[in-house]
């Protein structure tokens, strides 16, 4: 078929439509007043040739006359991507040559500069380009403009946002001309601009009517003939929306705070990954006595913390909770929120429950024997750990006995090292107000770098050691592609310089390694062929990584004296006191690290357990490949083991969530805290004053370093030349290797106990964390200046030419 009347198209054409014939037939599908008009299919495109006859015939079929000619690519329209505007349309056409040569342009605009730009940036792929063409019967119109169901900004499902313009609207769309601008929220419409108050409750109404048929918020355009009726000209998902939270089933407007940045991971989790994260989580949280629903948004972690808001004990005490685990976004969003009425505070039904009162006795019996005792609780810790190392791990036969082992929660807790972790958490925290009046927080700061016990420095050094056993080759590794170099190490084809030992001991980790349902280094080491070539640039003995880490913790000791000396003299009890927390800190908040490495081995043997599982299923025909098991969630895989799946239902669910996860990965940025309707709150804060060459955050690790920028999204190809700054969305320690050769520090999330930071005073780097939109406002190669103690990034000077474009 190579015209099809967009009356008779079926929801199964997309393909052969394209995606605004697809939507406009969805529309008339719903009964809503489309104007008339048909399709020239992508059969057609394929051809190479206008099918001349049948375009004339179907134009004649309309009444001949003025006509919009519009582009319908298949990659078009989509949920992730609408293409606005990358492909070519054309208005008030009339006559046959000019029909056709308008539907040829169309075409050709297909692999125009900026279409092409467009898909490289959303991922799709040009050879699976095609090209229909839309025609319809052009709209006379009076008013016209654009509809959107969800607020484009904040992300509110419960407003719509109305842009309108005398005549045809053309305008509104390209942004060329000024608009009337509408927020409608149910309340009452203001009476202004070209469309009148009736106008706007039928708009609102149809919005409503369309998200609701077509299972989507969706951008819309539209127009009122000088008849006053309203034409429908488009409808498509609405793209950027942040995805909202799950319906909860309970009254009021809920609060959702995201928890995984605070673990250095912004990307999603895959759906088996999140499922064993929650439950993790939500175990983790109940040995400290918490209650916190977890709730899978987008693929990331948020906590569902309104009965915190709301509870009038809990409620002042979320503010420093927030400041200290979560970062300086998630406090301000807190602050801003305890004075909405809808998070007042109210009688609360809630008790301590009977965790609560067990773990209190021993949370305070395991810190005080930690802080008396700080080379014992070392000794617990890393015996534990080793102790998980070595253990030897037998895989049963079956798939039921291995799902069995893989459910089993217990495996992934390590109660014998929580309160030595814990303490030195606690110790770093009380710092603060102990020297109040008698340090700076960069003083502070000073005293947490160059800490000993850190299982993710010694990781990072033990890949220094790497590096400089394997100088005799270092050629082949700064000019062989890391994915080729992992390729021959797995192959058994690289000589031994130590890497084989290194991973023994830290194959186990990777970027976003509480997923896991990610490869780890062991699995694919082109990670750490990447991270080794970084280490190989490193010329200047006075950057060797192991050299910065002792001038750092030269720096802290000295800190340490001159604090417990100024604080003994301003405070004789409280000085000793701090003095002795000030000690403490350097012997047990390295430890920090020790909780999660340790939990990785758990989190290994499940990942190995799943593939096993996956790989029997994969056997059976149920599924394509065995890592698909990873798209599953543990009752489906459950259900799947026990032989109640279909083929094709687990198949399509898999090619869904594999999609979903895809366009995902993708995503920018991710709103640290949400609203039940979608509302990203930051959205609702009172801007910060910033000036063009200064980016505001929080100061994390102290000093001041001027360098050129280096912007990493993802750090498995992250080539970084030593001393350049590093500008990341977030980190966790799989990043942390980086850190060996960078300058400085700067990312868009984060706190100042949280991974990234923690490592950055580790090595001495100056580290400003929570700094909004930090990967888009800065550009590889500028010059920026990162202030720790001030908490600020300037940056010097225009993006220099020469450099390339950013890192992946």
């Amino acid at each position: 078929m190579r015209v099809l009347e967009l009356s008779a198209i079926d929801g199964g054409q997309h393909d052969l439509v394209g995606g605004k014939a697809a939507g406009l037939a969805a529309l008339i599908r719903l009964g809503e007043r489309v104007p008339d008009g048909f399709c020239v299919t992508t059969e057609a495109y394929q051809g190479g040739e206008v099918p001349r006859a049948e375009v004339l015939a179907a134009y004649e079929r309309l009444g001949g006359g003025p006509v919009a000619v519009r582009s319908s690519a298949t990659a078009e329209d989509l949920p992730h991507a609408s293409f606005a505007g990358q492909q070519d349309t054309y208005l008030g056409v009339t006559g046959a040559e000019e029909l056709l040569a308008a539907i040829r342009s169309c075409w050709d605009s297909l692999h125009g500069e900026r279409a092409v730009a467009y898909r490289e940036a959303a991922g799709a792929a040009h050879e699976d380009a095609r090209m229909a063409v839309v025609v319809q019967r052009m709209v006379d119109a009076e008013v016209a403009g654009v509809l959107f169901t969800a607020n484009p900004v904040t992300g509110s499902r419960t407003e719509t946002v109305v842009d309108a313009a005398p005549g045809p609207g053309t305008a509104v769309v390209d942004g060329t001309a000024p608009a009337d601008h509408y927020v409608l929220n149910g309340t009452a419409v203001a009476d202004h601009g070209c469309l009148s108050p009736g106008r706007l409750q039928e708009l609102r109404a149809t919005g409503s009517r369309l998200a609701d048929g077509l299972g989507a918020p969706q951008d819309v355009e539209w127009a009122y003939d000088g008849d006053g009726t309203l034409w429908l000209l488009q409808s498509r998902p609405i793209t950027t929306l942040f995805p909202a939270p799950p319906p909860s089933g309970k009254a009021g407007t809920r609060l959702y705070v995201e928890f995984g940045h605070v673990q250095g991971m912004l990307r999603p989790a895959t759906p088996m990954g999140m499922s064993t994260l929650r439950s993790m989580l939500a175990g983790m949280l109940a040995s400290f006595g918490l209650t916190v629903e977890i709730v899978d948004i987008g693929g990331r972690l948020y906590g569902d913390l309104t009965d915190a808001m709301r509870d009038p004990s809990t409620r002042q005490r979320l503010v420093k909770l927030m400041a200290v685990d979560f970062g300086p976004r998630a406090q301000r969003v807190v602050e801003h929120l305890l004075d909405d009425p809808r998070f007042a505070p109210r009688k609360s039904a809630r008790r301590r429950g009977a965790a609560a009162l067990r773990t209190g006795p021993k949370a305070v019996a395991g810190i005080l024997g930690a802080l008396a005792r700080p080379a014992g609780a070392r000794a617990t810790v890393f015996d534990e750990i080793e102790r998980l190392r070595r253990e030897p791990v037998a895989d049963p036969a079956t798939a039921a006995e291995l799902l069995a082992l893989v459910e089993d929660e217990s495996s992934t807790r390590t109660d014998a090292i929580v309160w030595p972790v814990v303490s030195g958490l606690v110790v770093s925290a009380a710092l603060p107000p102990l020297l109040k009046g008698v340090a700076s927080d960069d003083e502070i700061r000073t005293v947490l770098g160059g800490m000993p016990h850190n299982v993710t420095i010694e990781m990072d050094l033990a890949l220094w050691e790497v590096a400089r056993r394997a100088r005799a080759y270092r050629d082949r590794l700064l000019t062989t592609p890391p994915q080729e170099l992992a390729a021959a190490h797995l192959a058994g084809e690289l000589p031994d310089f130590g890497l084989d030992g290194f991973l023994a001991r830290y194959g186990n980790r990777s970027a976003a390694e509480v997923d896991v349902g990610v490869p780890r280094w062991s699995e694919d080491p082109t990670p750490v062929f990447t991270m080794l070539a970084n280490c190989l640039r490193v010329t200047d003995p006075e950057q060797a990584p192991d050299v910065r880490f002792r001038r750092a913790a030269a720096r802290a000791e000295a800190t340490l004296a001159e604090l417990d000396l100024r604080a003994r003299r301003a405070h004789r009890l409280r000085g000793r006191v701090a003095g002795f927390f000030l000690r403490r800190s350097r012997e047990l908040t390295g430890l920090r690290e020790a909780g999660k490495f340790a939990g990785l081995y758990a989190l290994r043997d499940r990942r190995r357990r799943l593939l096993l599982i996956g790989a029997g299923l994969r056997a059976q025909g149920l599924l394509p490949q065995a890592d698909d098991v990873m798209f599953l969630t543990l009752p489906e895989l459950r259900t799947a083991v026990e032989g109640g799946a279909d083929r094709h239902t687990l198949s399509g669910r898999i090619a869904d969530r594999r999609a979903a996860y895809d366009r995902e990965l993708r995503r920018r940025t991710v709103p640290v805290a949400l609203l039940s309707d979608g509302t990203d709150v930051e959205t609702l804060l009172p801007p910060r004053a910033a000036g063009d060459r200064t980016l505001t955050g929080m100061g994390a690790a102290p000093g001041k370093v001027t360098g050129r920028a280096r912007v990493v999204r993802d750090p498995v190809h992250a080539a970084l030349e030593p001393g350049e700054v590093l500008v990341v969305p977030t980190t966790d320690p799989g990043w942390t290797p980086l850190f060996l050769t960078a300058g400085g520090l700067v990312t868009e999330t984060g706190a100042v106990m949280a991974h990234g930071p923690t490592v950055a005073r580790e090595y001495g780097i100056p580290a400003v964390i929570c700094v909004p939109g930090a990967t888009e406002r800065v550009r590889t190669g500028q010059v920026i200046t990162v202030d720790g103690a001030a908490g600020t990034v300037t940056v010097e000077e225009a993006r220099d030419r020469r450099s390339g474009p950013d890192s992946p």
